[in-house]
């Protein structure tokens, strides 16, 4: 491991997004879930090697934040490069599911604090 790995890392998410710092759409948050359409990208497109681990790792649904976390790279990087997965259709994405608050069960509510005073 030598200090060619840090330097080289420092520049590596710039080139990553063409320079880019924004992405192109706002679909994705950090529990967007994305899907591959096809995992194994097609030899005449010639992804960079960051879109096809992408892809890989997409090939069963996967939560944005656990493609950065996996690929060790910024969210930022990661969202951009999933932009132009999804622009190029080799993605799909799908929000979270947004929860419904109710009140909250008073009767469970009682039935836990007493098992827990049980303890």
């Amino acid at each position: 491991m030598g200090g060619g790995d840090v330097a080289g890392r420092l520049v590596r998410p710039f080139t990553l997004t063409g320079g880019r710092t924004r992405p192109s759409r706002a679909d994705f948050t950090l529990i967007t879930t994305v899907t591959a359409v096809d995992p194994q990208p097609e030899a005449a497109a010639r992804p960079q090697p960051e879109h096809t681990r992408i892809l890989r790792l997409c090939a069963e649904p996967v939560a944005v934040a656990e493609i950065a976390a996996r690929l060790d790279l910024p969210m930022s990087v990661i969202v951009i490069m999933l932009c132009d997965l999804l622009e190029a259709g080799r993605i799909t994405v799908r929000p979270p599911h947004h929860v419904t608050r109710t009140a909250p069960d008073l009767d469970l509510l009682q039935k836990v604090r007493d098992g827990l005073g049980r303890l």
